[in-house]
């Protein structure tokens, strides 16, 4: 069979090694797979593999290569769970993939949890290879291993075998998914982050104290995201062309950009690309940060970051080798002696371009008003009946704060932004009071997105930012009796040493006292933890403007959601449903893939409207419109579209998550009345949420080429007091770590 594309010169920069106990771990897996039926024994008819099937996939290849430094018993361990991840795969495909039958299969994913406890013996009785399998497996590993650890890869174990119905649903209903969703998905369905956990079983667990930190997780995404988009384009053949498969990436861009095979494996590999000089930007970058600031082992860290390095190259040596691929034709498929090393000269040339375009950004460039494209929106506008009651209340608010000092707004760019449109169309059955409040909670988020670059951002002062942000953080009380300020909600009661100073705190020790005081405790903690996801977003904003780095198109769109405050608005809404929704549903993939699709159509829509104002005169680097134009080498015009049909098709999700999912949810849950109505109007808020924020675009005079020229405020901001020397992104943690490696 001709190959449909050829592959493309892959970004390889590490060379691969190889285990010296691969002969030790093939035969032991082999055995492995007799014992437990996984070799030429059909189930339920259907025939799985054969010996010749498992010998020529060589999963013991693919574990050498990718733990080259693992002893030959973590080795055995190792090949054996992949074996088993394997089976798991075509014996899901085989007898539910083939046959689409979601009910049964979801009946046989609800089972494989039991032999999985965090903590405690499994009870639960196996009942085919796949079972018997994972408790053999599951009793060989976790003994060795901490509880945190245990957590993370039981999570991401039940993540690749639950996500799975969502392939299954894809390939029911013959549907593609969009991009954004689609690595969204790929990387929990994938089984990448849990090969990452595997990792830290054979060199070095992720120190508890930093496992959930956004560096951390940053390295397992893009370690994951580079590791399915290859496997996409080794695999396109067999799983699009013989198996009838709709989850590929090469498919998901070939449909969306409507382009030639070729060209769509060429834009997969790109993306791949992409997310390894991630990698090594946050490794290098961040990491280290990371590992000072709570003084983690940085011998484990470095450890685990050489893990994965070694994983990406030893896996792309397996699949241009392995009989599972496709893996004929193109540069890419070159082996032999001494191949590996030349690959990674090769890889550094051909994607120098790319990196050195991400470096180069001219700040203020002029650019010129953006022609705004057709943008689809489903839903009709609300407004709230107190809207212009709103408007005066939140300029006697920001002038009561000092927020409209002149110092980064005036009273004229309060009035002129005029956020109560905003939150009248987002909340449009909200009372007086809860429009007052939920306009100065955007009048406030908006004045800080302003307020860091303009203190923080042209001094390059990330540890001025950090000092902030835990002074903001400490003003929001968890103590119901801190947070309402005292009695009858007067006056303000914060935590120890915590005194607000200046319009930023001031204002939001403000909005804290005047919103919490109904709240539980819990409540309160979601809610404070939405304000610090925002607050600390813009420190990745500050280190990349520091960098002058135009972001990864992935990481972008992920923490975009952050810098925007999309939790932090939207968690105004699950306010109001006060404790009746199980927290489980709100953690459900329909509820989260409700959420982020319209938080992503929400950001993109802002940044089509805000491309001139932020390129030109504010001289800032994270637009939407900009990483796109930066990825595809193309103009703005071109960006701008593809920017628009991306919110489209997340516009498109949306309606299919209302229209499918969340009938779905509400079923396999067994939602009673009271549950199932507030869902439902979550997704109506939700509706009014988009359809309030794309009004205030073409209501307010903050992005219009009229409104631009004229937008500074009336005094320049000055200076802060100094809170801490500014220093190279990471040069201290950077010495931690060199002095790690020597030792």
């Amino acid at each position: 069979m001709a190959q449909p594309y050829e592959l493309p010169d892959f970004y390889v920069p590490y060379p691969a090694r190889i285990n010296p106990h691969l002969e030790g771990a093939r035969a032991h897996s082999k055995a492995w797979a007799y014992e437990f039926d996984m070799i030429d024994v059909p189930q339920e008819g259907h025939a799985v593999w054969d010996e010749h099937d498992f010998d020529s996939h060589d999963y013991a290849l693919l574990c050498a290569y990718t733990h080259p430094d693992a002893t030959g018993p973590q080795l055995d361990l190792v090949t054996d769970w992949y074996v088993w991840v394997f089976y798991f795969d075509d014996h899901f495909l085989e007898l539910y993939k083939k046959t689409r039958d979601i009910p049964a299969a979801k009946a046989y994913l609800d089972r494989l949890p039991l032999f999985m406890p965090a903590e405690g013996d499994i009870t639960e009785i196996p009942g085919n290879p796949v079972e018997h399998g994972l408790v053999d497996l599951w009793n060989r590993t976790v003994p060795s291993m901490s509880a945190g650890w245990r957590q993370r890869f039981r999570q991401t174990t039940e993540a690749l075998l639950a996500e799975s119905l969502w392939e299954l649903a894809n390939i029911t209903t013959g549907r593609i998914a969009n991009p954004i969703e689609y690595v969204e998905m790929r990387r929990k369905v994938g089984g990448a982050p849990w090969s990452a956990n595997l990792v830290e079983y054979v060199t070095s667990e992720v120190p508890t104290e930093i496992a959930a930190t956004r560096p951390m997780q940053v390295l397992s995404d893009t370690f994951s995201d580079a590791i399915h988009l290859r496997n996409d384009l080794f695999s396109y053949q067999r799983e699009v062309e013989v198996e009838g498969e709709v989850n590929n990436a090469v498919l998901v861009l070939e449909t969306f950009f409507g382009c030639p095979t070729q060209q769509a494996a060429n834009l997969v590999n790109d993306i791949l690309t992409s997310r390894l000089h991630q990698f090594e930007n946050t490794a290098l970058t961040e990491v280290p940060q990371v590992v000072a600031e709570h003084a983690a082992d940085p011998g484990a860290v470095l450890n685990y970051v050489k893990g994965l390095q070694d994983w990406q190259s030893g896996g792309h040596e397996w699949h241009l080798r392995s009989s599972r691929y496709m893996n004929n034709g193109g540069k890419a498929a070159t082996t032999g002696l001494g191949t590996s090393a030349m690959r990674i000269v090769s890889s550094l040339i051909a994607t120098a371009p790319y990196r050195n375009r991400s470096h180069s950004f001219t700040p203020h460039q002029h650019v010129g008003p953006t022609a705004l494209p057709d943008i689809y929106m489903p839903f009709p506008g609300k407004q709230s009946p107190h809207l212009d009651t709103s408007r005066f209340t939140v300029l006697e608010w920001g002038d009561r704060n000092g927020i409209t000092d002149g110092t980064i707004w005036d009273a004229r760019m309060l009035e002129a932004f005029d956020l109560p449109l905003c939150a009248a169309g987002i909340f449009p059955d909200a009372s007086a009071e809860q429009l007052d409040l939920a306009s100065g909670w955007l009048a406030w988020g908006t004045y800080a997105d302003d307020y860091y670059p303009a203190v923080f951002g042209r001094r390059r002062d990330l540890a001025g930012a950090k000092v902030m942000n835990q002074k903001l953080s400490a003003l929001m009380a968890l103590d119901s009796t801190t947070a309402a300020g005292g009695e009858g909600g007067g006056g303000a009661c914060f935590s120890l040493g915590a005194v607000p100073e200046g319009p930023l705190e001031v204002s939001l020790a403000d909005l804290w006292r005047r919103t919490t005081g109904p709240m539980t405790v819990e409540q309160r903690t979601a809610f404070k933890h939405a304000v610090d996801t925002m607050t600390d977003s813009w420190l990745w904003e500050l280190g990349n403007q520091a960098q002058n780095r135009i972001p990864d198109p992935v990481d972008y769109v992920e923490m975009r959601r952050r810098t925007f405050g999309s939790e932090l608005t939207m968690s105004l809404c699950r306010i109001g449903h006060g404790e009746r929704v199980p927290p489980d549903i709100y953690r459900s993939r329909p509820i989260q893939a409700m959420e982020n699709a319209a938080s992503d159509y929400a950001c993109l829509l802002n940044d089509l409207f805000s491309y001139h104002k932020e390129i030109e005169y504010d001289g800032d680097l994270h637009n939407g419109v900009l990483v796109v134009q930066n990825f595809l080498a193309c103009d703005k015009d071109r960006a701008v579209a593809v920017v628009n049909d991306l919110m489209t098709a997340r516009m498109q999700q949306f309606e299919n998550v209302v229209a499918v999912d969340l009938p779905a949810l509400i079923t396999d849950f067994g939602l009673d009345d009271d549950v199932r109505r507030t869902v439902l109007r979550y997704a109506d808020e939700l509706q009014n949420w988009m359809s309030g924020i794309l009004a205030w675009h073409r209501g307010c005079h903050r992005y219009g080429a009229a409104d631009l020229p004229h937008r500074q405020p009336t005094r320049q901001p000055t200076r802060p007091p100094f809170v801490g020397r500014p220093t190279g992104l990471g040069t201290s943690a950077v010495r931690i770590f060199r002095k790690a490696g020597a030792a």
